[in-house]
């Protein structure tokens, strides 16, 4: 009788709990037995795992083989357990020495030859390691990437050939230095989408700095044609770069869903934009195993909707507690797991069913009913509302020297930025109303004067907080350390969507 313990780690959400691999081998009849709540990917490991030890050289005991996968609870998904599975049972028939095994996390999918295939979510796995000191064994694939972790002990593998090698000591496996991609902010902002290229639009350029400034959401309201989308595409390009830490994040997302992240574009925010097509679930994340959505793939980041109205009501609505909270929780029967969502909407509509306001096919009547497509609550939670109208005559022929480009407005918002955390800690979007009352003060007359257009147009108090957090922001682009009146009429200006609501009521009244 034989047993052995070994550490791996389940992928749950970006968590990755422990999980211990327990072997046994008993005298009885020959078998082999995988208990633990494993899924279907995992039960199959069997026959993987028992043509890789031969393949390679290795004995499979002829008794009775079963390995526990605890906690027993915990359900256990993916290939990820080969490799453990197979150093388990090479340890407790004493192919390969068992004291050392306790300081090592390992996880991989085995080929039948015995190669090692890449996993998903090699960035979670080294951060959970890292937190229990021990060192983890990898794929050659996913080493590379799980090397970004600073402080955490890596050793790549690529056959399991080589484990004899490294536990007897002949010849270990070197363990990866720490390879953090380059942190040059400005290096890593330079990219082809710059805000110079779009003609004209000064007012969109305006409220998409002070939307990069404060990380409040934007929405572009016009016919079609007129740079809508050029402009969201140029968000990233002007927001500060992200930490180390929220770099961290985005990766630890990104290696879940199997995606590759650009060591060239490691601080770059990422700029997500989904069909209109797209589900609730495409949105938020979902399925049985539950994966991330859009939303968590754009943390960080920017999430861009173009033609709003197109969207299925309900399929916006689910954006409403995640655009407030920061994280969005999936629930199943199995699972609840919870995924960040912090990023930036951006979105993108045209004024009519037809695009063109005053175009006559589309009575005031159709134009509200399309516009109704969009309910109030989530309408409330973009902070501006930009109408970007059609481009003057002769504007082909100026010259565009004059245009701003990413790198100048970059260093304005980076600034914007630096002063508002180093006041509270966080973006003006973020600021509760507690905080509202302690960094957006106003004097009585211009309390006055917000409330009376408030009452007049018909706003809500969460849109009363939007307007002051607005303020606060252009505020602080001009370095003034207190809101004043033309502060506040620069903030109400950027409601199109009640201007627009507002006349079209009018006409049909009247």
């Amino acid at each position: 009788m034989a047993l052995a313990c070994i550490y791996s780690r389940a992928r749950i959400g970006l968590e990755s709990p422990l999980v211990t691999i327990e072997v046994h081998l008993s005298t009885g009849l020959p078998g082999f037995h995988i208990v633990g709540l494993a899924e279907t990917t995992v039960k199959e490991s069997k026959d993987r795992v028992r043509s890789a030890l031969l393949n390679c050289g290795y004995a499979f005991p002829s008794e009775k083989i079963i390995v526990n996968l605890a906690p027993a609870d915990l359900p256990k998904e993916g290939g990820r357990f080969d490799l453990p599975i197979a150093i388990g049972i090479l340890a407790a028939s004493e192919q390969i020495p068992l004291q050392e095994l306790e300081h090592y996390e390992f996880a991989g999918e085995l080929a039948l030859s015995g190669e090692l295939r890449a996993i998903v979510g090699e960035i979670s796995l080294a951060i959970a390691s890292r937190e229990q000191q021990r060192t983890l064994i990898l794929p050659e694939q996913n080493a590379k990437q799980a090397c970004w972790v600073q402080g955490a002990t890596v050793i790549a593998m690529s056959h399991l050939k080589q484990l004899f090698g490294h536990f007897t000591q002949q010849q270990p496996l070197p363990i990866l230095a720490n390879n953090q991609p380059m942190l040059d902010a400005d290096s890593d902002n330079d990219n082809d989408q710059d805000i110079a290229d779009v003609m004209g639009q000064p007012l969109a350029k305006r409220g998409l700095e002070i939307a990069a400034s404060g990380n409040h959401n934007l929405l572009f309201v016009g016919p079609p044609g007129t740079g809508k989308t050029m402009l969201a595409s140029r968000l990233p390009g002007i927001l500060p770069p992200m930490t180390c830490e929220q770099s961290l994040e985005t990766a630890a997302i990104h290696s879940i869903c199997a995606k590759q992240l650009d060591r060239q574009h490691w601080l770059t925010r990422p700029f997500r934009a989904p069909h209109h097509t797209a589900s609730a679930a495409a949105l938020v994340g979902g399925g049985s195993q539950p994966n991330p959505g859009e939303i968590s793939l754009a943390h960080n980041g920017v999430l861009f909707l173009d033609e709003l109205p197109e969207y299925e009501r309900k399929v916006l609505d689910v954006l409403r507690e995640p655009m407030e909270s920061g994280q969005v929780t999936i629930s199943r029967v199995m699972h609840k797991t919870t995924y960040p969502a912090k990023f930036q909407l951006v979105a993108a509509m045209n004024p009519s069913p037809t695009g063109f306001f005053n175009d006559r096919r589309s009575t005031p009547e159709q134009i509200l009913r399309y516009l109704n497509k969009l309910s109030g609550p989530f309408l409330d939670r973009i902070d501006i509302q930009l109408e970007v109208a059609r481009l003057p005559k002769g504007l082909w022929n100026a010259s565009t020297e004059n245009n701003e480009n990413s790198a100048t407005i970059r260093a304005r918002v980076k600034d914007c930025r630096t002063l508002q955390l180093a006041r509270q800690g966080k973006a003006n979007a973020y600021l509760s109303s507690p905080e509202l009352k302690t960094y957006c003060q106003l004097s009585e007359q211009d309390c006055e004067f917000l409330e009376l257009a408030v009452e007049k147009l018909g706003l809500s108090t969460r849109a009363h907080h939007k307007i002051l957090k607005i303020a606060r922001t252009i505020a602080d682009l001009q370095r003034q350390t207190n809101i004043e009146r033309q502060h506040l009429i620069e903030a109400l200006s950027y409601r199109a969507m009640d201007r627009l609501i507002q006349h079209l009521t009018a006409n049909l009244s009247g």
